[in-house]
């Protein structure tokens, strides 16, 4: 799939397309669904860089920038939130809604952009600068709480092993569930599961419960943000185990050789999908090793 394609996902529902946003210049890593309903929706909006090709692709399937009445965030990490801001102010009748706990940095995004930088490192220069959003415009949301489409419905639940301020949607008119990072980044390209671990708030022991709860809910889609839709099967059963392999390789090498080092040896021996640039490839490990890194000091 290309840059700025957009993909109908007529096998999961009519209704459900998604756009391969270009984020960080690289192929089937981001991906913003569409739900064309009396109250369209996007679920997550991307770094920023990709709005255009955001409306772009809702004005294809029918939805103008001023019909556009959902934005809902899964969680606020800048690489899902991070273009909310740049799409209300050309949405006008727009609102975000987002978790509770990450609804202030919606409103004033300043720390996380700061906490961004110092997560990605130079990654960040693939990012866009976030915009606030009027505090009037955010609806803040918490477990079990519905987002009402019209003939659809997000259902949110709280799945805080990646982030606290992180939710999952299950759609059930669709039989799927809109993961966030919940359940992983999944690359069409090798249909294989890669875990995500980034500073500060990666917590090991809730993210395997976090797939519990999405496995619980039994939908057979899982619409990952990172990229595309899958069906479920067996997919979150293998992601735990490459979560528990990855953080057990972590504690493995520390115990032999200083953190920077440890860093530089996931860099060079962790496998990635070919269609990544190794720019992103390599950012994309070292941020998930210091995550796990750091999980293991506040664990101790």
């Amino acid at each position: 799939m290309a840059i700025g394609e957009l993909t109908h996902a007529d096998r999961v529902d009519p209704d459900l397309a998604f756009v391969d946003s270009g984020m960080f210049d690289c192929p089937e890593y981001g991906s913003i669904y569409l739900i064309d309903d009396d109250r369209p929706a996007i679920v997550d909006t991307g770094i920023g860089t990709g709005v255009d090709r955001i409306l772009d692709a809702c004005e294809t399937v029918g939805i103008a920038p001023a019909d556009l009445a959902v934005i809902a965030l899964t969680h606020v990490h800048l690489d899902h939130a991070g273009g909310a801001g740049h799409l209300i102010e050309r949405c006008p009748d727009a609102k975000v809604y987002v978790h509770e706990i990450g609804a202030p940095h919606v409103e004033d995004p300043e720390r996380l952009w700061e906490g961004t930088k110092r997560a990605v490192g130079d990654q960040i220069a693939f990012y866009r600068t976030p915009q606030a959003v009027d505090p009037d415009r955010i609806v803040e949301i918490t477990d079990g709480e519905t987002i009402d489409l019209g003939a659809h419905r997000l259902v949110a639940h709280h799945a805080p092993g990646h982030a606290p301020h992180q939710v999952v949607y299950e759609a059930p008119t669709m039989d799927a569930v809109f993961t966030g990072d919940a359940a992983g980044v999944y690359a069409p390209s090798t249909d294989a599961v890669y875990p995500t671990s980034p500073p500060p708030d990666f917590d090991h022991e809730q993210v395997l419960a976090d797939t519990h709860t999405i496995e619980d809910l039994g939908r057979e889609w899982i619409c990952y943000a990172h990229f595309g839709p899958a069906k479920r099967a067996d997919r979150l059963a293998t992601y735990r185990e490459a979560v528990d392999r990855w953080v057990d390789q972590i504690t493995t090498w520390r115990a032999e050789m200083g953190d920077e080092q440890v860093v530089e040896r996931a860099i060079e021996t962790r496998d990635r999908p070919d269609v990544w640039p190794a720019h992103k490839a390599r950012g994309e490990v070292a941020m998930n090793a210091r995550g796990v890194l750091h999980f293991l000091d506040q664990r101790a």
